[in-house]
């Protein structure tokens, strides 16, 4: 037998083993933070306007999601339009796990008052979810720009592996709504976003990354603008260099959006040629928004050529909003800043008669969440996404410490017993496993230089006055401590060489009593976790490619010995904040090893907008992809104890909308 066969065979038999030991683990949960996510939650609104006469404009806004969860990229399909009903079509996150909603308004007579009612209605709206594959067991969990054509549903998903390290899973696929039958109309090994379908339906627009793949981009993506057939995704060709979100005003008539040399994201128009060769050398392109703002994610009319409605954000403002552009004139119509100044919009749609404007926002107030539930595809395992950073449960599993910037929280997982233990600039957290109530962490700024003041603490949450103890002496970047299993050493990195290697120290009296150098290098070592066991501590390092920033997980003995490297997200991949699972079989850990799932700039603030969770086996097998995110998910933790999957309230109001746009949108002067 050829030595491939007998690697083959060594693999399936290890996938076999890592399917065993799951489904013998103990019930557990992990729980992971993301940023600011548990800090908006989206409704779709709608606003009557006639584009071309300022006066008629009109400022009752309606909602027309039900407030559950977080629902986004709203559609109004042409096809079920009629004058006594709205329908819409939205992706939304609600049951752990999100699902395309289709929504229907029915009202009757033309009187204003009724219509508002109607729109306003919330109980019991005829909504039908349409089922998607795959959808039941967790494993899709990113849908964006839905489109319905015919009996077809059009949309973006990420639920096949293309099995290479940072390519992105996001492709676009097209469902049966009555038989649930699916293709992918995006090729293998290509990722494909934000599909915008023709208003004939033969052809469907996307911006793709082509065979290049996802090159690490965090602001705009390196995408073209490509055309295939709706029906089976063939004739493809690309029509636009440098491009994103397109969408259709007629079937010759694209918009686009781009980041210009001037610095300023604008809208572009792409004219096709009407004998159907198309391509870059046929298309005819030129820009439409001018310099000195922002504008992106264009919408077109397929009724009213003479406007776009585009989000911007203007120099006068903190706040993206929605405006129509007069094509003709070549002047801004603002919609949502005179109903709504400071909050932003996303992402507009428009209604074919031209007659509404859709987007959505933060619909403001409501409870919050401290754990929000989401649909985990391993057996026995509960999987929550936090409000917070850096948790950790406590021995027994009653507890979560986490880091709310700045500071160190502990709460109970039942959302009782809120409370706040240090207000410092805190950053990671670990409990003694035989102390009661002892939490570790480190106080000082975060990503920051090896010389900077950072020092490892402990603080028991029993202690009336909260006394802090400082570990460390120094303040050279030391941070990450975790505690050994028998409770008597705490392993960390340090910066106090010039580099961040590990260390090994007594966990009551800190390196007073001494210190062990665990790991050395010219590199960084970083966010380490000590195995259940004792066996083994886990690690992120840049060693095979220090300073640029690449990182991938290593596993070394707590003498020293056995480096070995257990998974990386490619050359410049992001692979980080290990941490072993209650019996020490697995790893849970954050990575951009299934890229970036959709454009970023259609999505609040997110530092790095391709992070997911997943899994590993110590022995290197067995990957399982756990989040299917356009969002920041990270700093995982496993727990002892199997949280029942239902989303868990903080007893008190929280203020939402309390988030960013994107960090990387300038806006010039």
């Amino acid at each position: 037998m050829e030595g491939s066969e007998y690697q083959k065979m060594a693999i399936v038999l290890s996938l076999f083993l890592n399917l065993l030991l799951l489904a013998a683990a103990d019930e557990s949960s992990i729980v992971f933070g993301t940023v600011d996510r548990s800090r908006y939650a989206f409704d779709i609104y709608t606003l009557p306007f006639q584009p071309l006469n300022r006066p008629s404009i009109i400022t009752d806004e309606f909602k027309l999601t039900d407030g559950n969860s977080v629902n986004f990229n709203g559609h109004f399909p042409s096809s079920l339009f009629s004058n006594h009903s709205l329908h819409l079509i939205y992706v939304t996150e609600r049951n752990g796990s999100s699902a395309i909603y289709l929504d229907s308004i029915f009202y009757g007579g033309s009187d204003d008052l009724r219509r508002r009612s109607a729109l306003q209605l919330q109980k019991n709206p005829n909504r039908v979810q349409v089922q998607l594959v795959g959808n039941a067991n967790g494993r899709i969990s990113m849908k964006d720009r839905p489109s319905l054509v015919g009996e077809y549903l059009v949309y973006v998903s990420t639920h096949e592996n293309p099995a290479m390290a940072r390519a992105s899973w996001t492709g676009v696929y097209s469902t049966h709504i009555q038989t649930g039958s699916t293709i992918r109309l995006t090729p293998a090994g290509v990722a494909d976003y934000s599909p915008a379908v023709s208003p004939s339906g033969i052809w469907t627009a996307v911006a793709s990354s082509g065979e290049k793949g996802w090159e690490g981009e965090v602001a705009e993506l390196n995408t073209d603008i490509y055309l295939f057939t709706t029906r089976d995704g063939i004739n493809r060709v690309r029509i636009v260099e440098h491009g994103g979100w397109p969408c259709w005003a007629d079937e010759f008539t694209l918009y686009f959006h781009r980041r210009n040399d001037d610095g300023w994201w604008s809208v572009y128009m792409a004219s096709l040629p009407e004998n159907g060769r198309f391509g870059v050398d046929s298309v005819r392109t030129r820009r439409v928004t001018p310099p000195g703002l922002h504008a992106f994610t264009p919408a077109a009319s397929v009724t009213d050529k003479s406007f776009i409605a585009v989000a911007t954000r203007r120099v006068d403002s903190d706040y993206r909003h929605i405006e129509l552009f007069n094509l003709e004139t070549n002047e801004f119509v603002e919609i949502t800043r005179p109903v709504s100044p400071r909050m932003h919009h996303y992402n507009p749609f428009i209604s074919p008669d031209s007659s509404r404007v859709g987007y959505h926002k933060c619909r403001g107030r409501g409870k919050g969440l401290i754990l929000e539930n989401i649909q985990s595809p391993l057996p026995k395992t509960s999987l929550f996404r936090l409000d917070g950073y850096y948790p950790s449960f406590s021995p027994n599993g009653d507890k979560i410490a986490y880091i709310r910037m700045p500071g160190l929280y502990v709460v109970n997982i039942d959302g009782s017993g809120w409370r706040e233990i240090s207000s410092r600039y805190t950053f990671s957290t670990a409990w003694h496993p035989k102390i009661e109530g002892l939490v570790y962490t480190s106080v000082g700024p975060s990503f920051a230089s090896e010389d900077t003041k950072v020092d490892i603490v402990s603080i028991n949450i029993n202690d009336p006055d909260l006394k802090m103890k400082i570990l460390t002496r120094g303040g050279e970047n030391n941070a990450f401590p975790a505690v050994s299993p028998d409770g008597k050493w705490v392993v960390f990195r340090s910066g106090r060489s010039g580099y961040k290697n590990l260390y090994i120290m007594d966990s009551i009296d800190g390196e007073s009593s001494g210190l062990k150098r665990l790991t050395e290098g010219p590199w960084s070592d970083t966010m380490c976790n000590w195995s259940p066991d004792g066996e083994w501590i886990a690690f992120a390092s840049d060693r095979e490619n220090p300073g640029f920033g690449s990182f991938g997980l290593f596993l070394v003995h707590p003498n020293g010995t056995g480096v070995r490297k257990l998974v990386q997200s490619g050359v410049n991949g992001m692979t980080t904040h290990p941490w072993f699972s209650p019996d020490g079989k697995r790893i849970v850990f954050t990575s951009d090893y299934s890229g970036v799932s959709a454009e970023p700039i259609s999505n609040p603030n997110h530092f790095q907008p391709y992070g997911d969770i997943f899994t590993i086996g110590i022995d290197g097998y067995g990957l399982e992809k756990l989040t299917h995110n356009s969002v920041e998910d990270g700093t995982p933790t496993w727990g002892p104890k199997f949280l029942n999957p239902i989303d868990v309230e903080r007893h008190d109001d929280l203020s939402i909308c309390s988030f960013d746009d994107c960090h990387w949108l300038k806006i010039t002067t």
